[in-house]
């Protein structure tokens, strides 16, 4: 046997839907905490392998200054 209850869309106020979101988003900040800070470490060279890199886009990459030089 299926269940034919069908449900209504909820009413299209936009102006309503975002102030309620921004609401509920100031509601919960105070449960939701981001974790400490931690340093970054370098990842031994000895870590990583089988990453392979099309030629593209490591031409695309090795002429961007930042990245290139």
């Amino acid at each position: 046997m299926t269940n034919l209850k069908v449900h209504a869309p909820a009413p299209a106020d936009l102006e309503d839907d975002l102030a309620s979101l921004r609401g509920d988003c100031a509601r919960m900040a105070p449960h939701w905490t981001a974790p400490e800070k931690s340093a970054a470490r370098p990842v031994p060279l000895s870590l990583i392998h089988g990453v392979t890199v099309p030629a593209a886009s490591a031409r695309l990459l090795e002429a961007m200054p930042e990245y290139g030089n």
